[in-house]
Parts: structure tokens; C-alpha cells; sequence
């Protein structure tokens, strides 16, 4: 949830939102973080804000029944980026995000996303993920970080968007894997990938692949948490009008079976009746 979304009303007015979803045994997260900012001195690079108040927020939305959150810092890659700033300054914030939040109740979802936007090779993308990730759990260690307390949301290991040469669902699949054996403690429960503009389909089956191929230990749970992959064809359908919440809600489960299989290795093609529709948006931001 958004922060407001933590105060709203049912449509009835009867009951709080919470109590609602409470009630169908839903367990309640929260977006921490107050979106990004230009980092100065660097090519465009951004930080991520939020951290100054962010204990006594923390201590507001558990009181209100939330019990893990997730806070988006963002990295690119171009000719001059990522610079050791910036990834030093994703890694800290994450990190100190991390242990405000465990300090107040809160598991912590770690994000940090290498966009899809460039030119770059699978092999690149590859490197900086390691990079980057190896950053972010040195920091979580300095921090004192129960890592066994937090779960993972890390981009897959995939070309750039502009890159000519496309990678496979195999190669992408064992280029990701690869990258979170090398960085990744096992004491980590679960890492959760975010969509990061792949289609529908392209996030399903990707995941199935990283979940039912040989690519060697996996000590983690490797499921999905997608923001576009998941509420895309939900949101066409709907159109905000009430005549179509229920094949909004038909499409939505639709996804959500399709991607509940794929975290078990177990999705067949299309089977979910996902879209192929590009997702990509540039310098996506929410």
C-alpha cells in the first residue's frame, strides 16, 4: 500500500480498508520511501529520500496493522553509470532503511533496481547486479541487519531495452541465478523479482525458468512480487467502471495463478492468458 491507501474506507463507508483485508487473513505492507531525487554530482543518477522521519512513520503504520515494507532505490547503466556513489548511496539507504524498519516491527523488501533502459548487453547487466547486490549486503552487515528478516526484490539479469541482441528466457534465467549465487547470503528467505517493464508473459515464464531449470543451488525462495506483470491486464479490463470489476478481478487471478505456478516451476506457456504487450516505460518512476 501508499500511505494513504492505510487510512482509506471500503466503498460502503462501513469498515476500514485494513479491517477488510485483514479479515480474508491479508497481510498488510506499506511503501516507505518518498520516491527519488537527482543525486548531485553524478550523470542523472538518483537517490532515494525519505529516511529523516522515517522511525516514527514506521511506528505509525504498525500501529495500524502493517508488518513489512518496501523501499525502490534505483540504479542505471550508461557509458559513465553506475558511479561507486551512486551505488555506494543505494546500498547505505537501503541498509538504513532496513534497520529503522526491523527496529520498528517492519520486515524490510530491499529493491534495489537496475532499469532495463540502454543499450547493454545480458553480460553487462550481469555484472553491475553483482555489484550492486554485493554493495547492498556489505552495507546490510555494517547496519547489523537480521538478514533472515528481510526478503530480496532485485531486477532479473536482462539486456537493455535498446540492445539489438536479445537474451532468451534460459540465458536470462542463468545469468540471474548465477548473479545471486555470487552475491546473495542463504540466510536470505526469499527473493521476490520485480517485473521491471517485461510483458505479462515474459515475467511468467522467466520465473518459471529460474524455478524449474538445472542452474545449480538455490537456497532461496525465488517468487514474484510485479507491479505492471501482475495488474496490467487487471487494470485494462477494469477502466475504473463498476460493470467491470468482476472481469478486473477475473483477469487479476488469472496472473496471479499464472505466476503462483511459475514460483513453483510449474507454468505452461500461456496458460494464464497473459499479454506478450511491451511494458517498458523509460526512467519508470511511481
Amino acid at each position: 500500500m501508499f500511505e494513504e491507501t492505510l487510512f482509506e474506507h471500503t466503498d460502503d463507508k462501513k469498515s476500514e480498508l485494513i479491517d477488510f483485508l485483514k479479515k480474508e487473513g491479508i497481510q498488510l505492507g506499506i511503501k516507505v520511501d518518498k520516491g527519488t531525487k537527482l543525486l548531485p554530482g553524478s550523470d542523472d543518477e538518483t537517490y532515494t529520500q525519505g529516511l529523516t522521519d522515517l522511525d516514527e512513520r514506521c511506528k505509525k503504520y504498525y500501529q495500524r496493522g502493517a508488518r513489512f515494507a518496501k523501499w525502490r532505490a534505483v540504479v542505471k547503466i550508461s557509458k559513465n553509470t553506475p558511479s561507486p556513489h551512486a551505488i555506494q548511496e543505494t546500498a547505505w539507504g537501503l541498509a538504513s532503511y532496513a534497520a529503522i524498519c526491523q527496529q520498528n516491527g517492519l520486515v524490510p523488501i530491499v529493491e534495489p533496481e537496475i532499469l532495463m533502459d540502454g543499450n547493454h548487453s545480458i553480460e553487462i547487466c550481469q555484472y553491475w547486479t553483482e555489484k550492486v547486490l554485493a554493495a547492498c549486503y556489505k552495507a546490510l552487515s555494517d547496519q547489523n541487519v537480521i538478514l533472515e528478516g528481510t526478503l530480496l526484490k532485485p531486477n532479473m539479469v536482462i539486456n537493455g531495452q535498446d540492445c539489438e541482441k536479445k537474451a532468451n528466457t534460459a540465458e536470462i534465467a542463468k545469468a540471474t541465478v548465477q548473479a545471486l549465487q555470487r552475491t546473495v547470503p542463504a540466510s536470505v528467505p526469499g527473493i521476490m523479482f520485480l517485473s521491471g517493464g517485461q510483458s505479462e508473459e515474459e515475467a511468467s515464464e522467466r520465473l518459471n525458468a529460474l524455478n524449474s531449470m538445472d542452474l545449480g543451488p538455490r537456497p532461496w525462495k525465488l517468487s514474484f512480487s510485479y507491479g505492471r506483470a501482475l495488474q496490467a491486464s487487471c487494470l485494462k479490463a477494469w477502466k475504473g467502471k463498476p460493470e467491470n470489476v468482476k472481469a478486473a478481478q477475473e483477469a487479476f487471478m488469472e496472473r496471479a495463478q499464472a505466476n503462483g505456478e511459475a514460483q513453483l516451476g510449474k507454468y505452461k506457456s500461456k496458460s494464464g492468458g497473459g499479454s506478450n504487450e511491451s511494458l517498458y516505460v523509460k526512467s519508470y518512476k511511481y
